[in-house]
């Protein structure tokens, strides 16, 4: 794995990280922090805890698997009007293209027949001359 997934992972974990902080901070307003923060805030942490987890151990098929199923889970969020409040969806919007940036720059493991990755994404091998 390289260091760019390894460094995007970080920047999610921190940015989860100081949203449950934020949402800590903010607890006494109920119309910024409401149960759905505390839920989807600590389901966040946790999720960016096991994918900097897989990254230490290289486990790149299992990472991009939570870092799609997350994006996935964050744009229902971000597209539902109720009942997160604007600042955790602009939160969940950053989370999402920091996974998308994991996603896109995690390397396969071993490359399928005919050349393309395991990800999908026809790479064209190599012409040797």
């Amino acid at each position: 794995m390289t260091r760019t997934p390894r460094l995007l992972i970080a920047a999610y974990l921190l940015l989860s990280l100081a949203t449950l902080v934020a949402a800590y901070l903010l607890r006494h307003h109920a119309d910024l922090v409401n149960d759905a923060v505390w839920v989807r805030a600590t389901i966040v942490v946790a999720s960016a805890a096991v994918c900097n987890w897989l990254a230490a151990r290289g486990d790149v098929k299992r990472l991009r698997i939570i870092a799609i199923v997350m994006t996935v889970a964050i744009a229902v969020i971000v597209s539902v009007p109720l009942p997160f409040p604007l600042w955790l969806k602009l939160e969940q919007i950053a989370c999402g293209l920091l996974l998308i940036g994991v996603v896109l720059t995690l390397r396969g493991g071993q490359p399928a027949k005919g050349g393309a990755d395991d990800v999908g994404l026809g790479r064209v091998p190599e012409r040797r001359q």
